[in-house]
């Protein structure tokens, strides 16, 4: 016979902890996960939320407490992403039952905002099936699913913290939203079509009230060709059928867009809801597992045929950007009309995404030829996020609708509260505090007064939502960027980074090592233009050292640009000046002769080490285009004239460099020229060329700067690393040679990253001084 032993005799004892669990636990369905798991292993207590955590009181046996706690870690909902931030003993309670109490607040706020997320499996059932009270309803959602960041006014995360506190529970749906049996206890924007937001379909013919007639309205317009402005989660869509040729047209017409490419969302069909999607791109796991992320982002995917497709979706490209319904409103349209749409942000170019029903009529009058509205306000903004497939993994190029408030975790910890305001393109905004890194969604281009306005409404929102003021705020050191006027008007100390130091940094706060002794970084800065030391314009620069101790270690030939921030929408101006500083002519025109003077005075003519002017430059010399209508548009024509079919680059000579008189060591672009200018080659080779040579050219100074400094990471960022070929052509290569390349993983490359990598910035050199 086996005798227990005597220990185990007093695991039966009570005790009683207090558990705090953060991270993303409110808005998840966590609650009624925990009622849930302690019912059933038979402890008593109760759970409440905090602000941005949950508190549990649990009494039980010992043992009981850990599986316990083990379940809550491993086995909570698929979109919760639960941490123990702490578990202490308490006193026994006299309590016969677990339960779930009303919210409460804390002296100290662990505040996580949860994002919007995509219309669950459970969800879709329910809303085929015909027996369901909520069938066909467009705003079905559950503890898994349904708006959160968009609606939230303030935490906790609660329905009278929403804009659904306007729509009043009706006695069926009263009753799930209180039993914490039912799927829905405590999903804040429950509705159903008794009590819940409804449809309006508003056109020049009528205006459509009933939620079904509404929507079976919109789909006759989409059959008929129209454009319609539909709001769905964090702002309005411009749609309309992604086959029909007249109606993109007369969308790029009326939203003056000529080129730049639509994003198409594909019906969800079969298991994984991607088999129409398979009908156009060969999707690899990695592929399909981000097109089904709960985030469900715009995905860049290359595409084997386009059947019906209209070839004027992207013009001149081979990539598509795809994505699925997310929202209940986008399933039920797609279902119905049973082929991808064309699918926009309703904005003014580089403005967010709009949101309010009477605004989007009076500044989209000219482009919609209909409304598909309903009530439920949209508190925020927030854009649908898209990304690319880069060396295998995931790399974000906007973050918004299902990603962001991205939250990110400092090395250290800081004592003062930082705000960054990013850059004047692609703007994002930062706030950070403790050891905790948050990034805002996208704003776009801080050119208008509505991009202003949200960008300012995002510096509130953060700081209030997560009741922390920032004394000190970060910004681009550009003196025009509107970010950085609006930081010297703040009355806070401000901190200008210089552009590519913020990007450098952006890229080490993702791939710090968890080494004791930490290697230097060379980080190669690759880009449009970023202000520099002096005023100058880089661009192609490589940064050596770490965050808030960099040193400029190389670059490229200076070049001058004839009409300054102008080049980046000109490409011809990037070619001419090539030309002219090699002593070749360019285009004997008037026109260009008078800018040929004004360039030999240097007048309105910054110097510019810019690899993306490089890349404008070889868009205009090979012949692609001399005028763009979207930022990097020449980059990512010259990117297309690759075979993706086979090895799209190959090894080439690099281009010839040497120290200059302050020791950086710069390439020379010069022998560039002849070959871009060779119309005896075709494009696609001389784009080939051009690729090759900046990657040999990157591999040559990564060996010579390695026996200088020895022994580095190696990191790439910067908008040049959007480029797939480019990239992933440099990382083998750079794998040859023994070394390890990182890139942005969570923030996206470009200067959406800027935020971040300004905190990080700044963060270092505070942390350094103390």
């Amino acid at each position: 016979m086996t005798v227990m032993p005597e220990a185990n005799i007093t695991d039966k004892v009570q005790v009683a902890y207090q558990l705090c669990m953060s991270g993303q636990v409110q808005g998840v369905g966590f609650r009624p996960f925990v009622y849930r798991t302690a019912t059933t292993l038979g402890i008593t207590g109760w759970v409440q939320n905090g602000k941005g955590n949950v508190i549990i009181h649990a009494q039980a046996d010992e043992p009981c407490i850990n599986r316990f706690i083990y379940q809550l870690l491993h086995q909570a909902p698929a979109i919760a992403r639960p941490t123990l931030e702490h578990k202490n003993s308490a006193d026994l309670e006299d309590l016969s039952e677990f339960t779930i109490r009303a919210s409460r607040s804390l002296s100290k706020p662990v505040i996580h905002t949860p994002p919007d997320y995509y219309l669950c499996g459970d969800c879709i059932r329910e809303l085929n099936d015909p027996t369901n009270r909520r069938y066909r309803y467009p705003f079905i959602n559950c503890t898994q699913c349904g708006p959160r960041y968009s609606i939230i006014h303030q935490l906790p995360y609660d329905r009278i913290n929403t804009s659904m506190s306007e729509f009043v529970l009706c006695p069926d749906c009263q009753k799930e939203y209180a039993d914490p049996h039912d799927r829905r206890f405590h999903a804040e924007p429950v509705a159903c079509p008794v009590c819940g937001p409804q449809l309006t379909f508003c056109s020049e013919e009528k205006i459509i009230s009933d939620t079904q007639q509404a929507l079976s309205k919109a789909i006759d317009f989409l059959h008929a060709g129209k454009i319609i402005a539909v709001k769905g989660i964090g702002g309005y869509h411009l749609i309309c059928d992604a086959r029909n040729d007249e109606a993109i047209q007369n969308l790029r017409l009326r939203k003056a867009r000529p080129h730049k490419p639509f994003a198409i969302m594909f019906p969800a069909q079969g298991d994984d809801g991607l088999d129409f999607v398979r009908q156009y791109t060969k999707l690899d796991q990695v592929a399909a597992q981000l097109l089904t992320n709960p985030a469900r982002p715009i995905v860049l995917l290359e595409t084997e045929q386009r059947h019906e497709l209209s070839d004027n979706i992207a013009p001149g490209l081979k990539q598509l950007g795809i994505f699925l319904p997310y929202s209940p409103l986008h399933y039920l349209l797609l279902q119905e009309f049973n082929a991808p749409i064309i699918a926009s942000s309703a904005n003014i170019s580089g403005e967010p995404v709009l949101t309010d029903n009477d605004e989007v009529e009076q500044r989209l009058a000219h482009i919609a030829d209909a409304f598909l509205h309903h009530n439920r306000r949209i508190v925020r903004p927030a854009d649908d996020s898209v990304y690319q497939l880069i060396n295998n993994l995931p790399r974000p190029i906007r973050l918004g609708r299902g990603v962001s408030p991205l939250e990110l975790e400092l090395p250290f910890n800081i004592d003062t509260p930082v705000l960054a305001v990013g850059g004047q393109m692609k703007n994002t905004i930062a706030l950070a505090w403790d050891n905790r890194l948050l990034v805002s969604p996208h704003i776009g281009e801080l050119d208008s007064p509505r991009s202003m306005e949200v960008f300012e409404q995002a510096i509130n929102d953060l700081q209030n939502l997560y009741e922390i003021e920032a004394t000190i705020v970060a910004c681009d050191a550009h003196p025009d960027y509107r970010s950085h006027r609006w930081a010297k008007q703040s009355g806070k100390k401000i901190v200008p980074v210089f552009h590519h130091h913020a990007h450098a940094s952006a890229l080490v706060l993702e791939n710090i090592q968890a080494e004791v002794t930490q290697k230097p970084w060379l980080v190669f800065t690759w880009d449009g233009t970023g202000y520099g030391e002096g005023g100058s314009l880089w661009g192609g620069e490589a940064l050596f050292g770490q965050p808030g101790a960099w040193q400029r270690v190389a670059s490229f030939k200076p070049f001058y640009l004839p009409g300054g921030d102008r080049a980046g929408r000109e490409p011809w101006r990037s070619a001419a000046a090539l030309c002219w500083q090699a002593g070749i002519n360019y285009r004997a025109t008037q026109q260009v002769a008078l800018f040929k003077s004004a360039w030999d005075k240097r007048i309105n003519c910054p110097s510019s080490t810019s690899v993306g002017r490089l890349f404008d430059a070889a868009s205009s010399l090979t012949g692609l285009l001399d005028k763009t209508s979207f930022e990097g548009q020449g980059a990512i024509y010259l990117e297309a004239q690759l075979d993706s079919r086979t090895d799209a680059l190959s090894e080439a000579e690099p281009l010839a460099m040497h120290l200059n008189e302050k020791n950086i060591l710069e390439a020379d672009w010069s022998s560039l020229l002849p070959i871009l200018r060779n119309k005896d080659l075709s494009v696609a080779q001389r784009s080939q060329y051009f690729h090759s040579t900046l990657a040999a050219t990157l591999l040559k100074k990564s060996a010579l700067l390695r026996e200088c400094y020895g022994d580095f990471y190696i990191g790439l960022t910067g908008g040049v690393f959007q480029n797939k070929h480019l990239t992933e052509y440099i990382i083998k290569m750079m794998q040859q040679q023994g070394f390890v390349v990182h890139l942005n993983k969570q923030l996206p490359c470009n200067d959406a990253g800027l935020s971040a990598g300004q905190i990080m910035e700044v963060a270092s050199r505070l942390a350094r001084t103390d």
